[in-house]
């Protein structure tokens, strides 16, 4: 569950903005949309791969 502490004369909106923030950092919406459909475990290790190989060329470029 996700709590939002609001102080006493703090803006309602900024209190949504921080629930938002919170929200979106648990992952949930983005495991629902992985849950809608089936991917083949070939198809998920491709990915994988080639996640890793943008972050080896993101950090290789970084040095």
């Amino acid at each position: 569950m996700i709590v939002v502490p609001v102080k006493e004369n703090e803006n309602i909106e900024r209190a949504l903005k921080k629930f938002k923030r919170k929200f979106e950092k648990t992952g949930v919406i983005k495991e629902l949309r992985a849950r809608q459909q089936f991917d083949k475990p070939s198809v998920l290790k491709r990915l994988k791969m080639e996640h890793a190989i943008y972050v080896q060329k993101l950090r290789a470029a970084e040095e």
